[in-house]
């Protein structure tokens, strides 16, 4: 939410978006929102669910094991390699896991 914040703070006028009022009311605008598109989006959670098992676990866990390989390259010893592939192929599967069990309580709700 912060870089949501900080982009609306830069279009207002510079002496209003450096009140703290401004800072407070931003904040609360946007979670205030976010709860209104919770409650008025149907399946929000589920949704939410889907895009986390896509992308957490693509950012969390399978990019930084490859991109840990991809620097090291030639460097890393067969340890490291082994590990950083095991925690890619965890990674994968683990996130198929979770998008299969999203779509799933989706279709099943509706």
């Amino acid at each position: 939410m912060n870089p949501l914040a900080r982009s609306l703070e830069e279009l207002l006028p510079d002496r209003l978006s450096r009140t703290y009022r401004c800072f407070v009311l931003i904040r609360i605008a946007l979670v205030v929102s976010t709860v209104c598109a919770a409650f008025l989006i149907p399946f929000f959670g589920y949704v939410m669910a889907l895009i986390g098992s896509l992308f957490s676990i693509l950012v969390s866990v399978i990019f930084p094991s490859l991109c840990f390989m991809r620097i090291v390259g030639k460097k890393a010893t067969c340890t490291q390699v082994a590990l950083s592939v095991v925690i890619a192929a965890f990674g994968v599967i683990f996130g198929i896991l979770g998008t299969y069990s999203s779509v799933l309580n989706i279709v099943k709700s509706y």
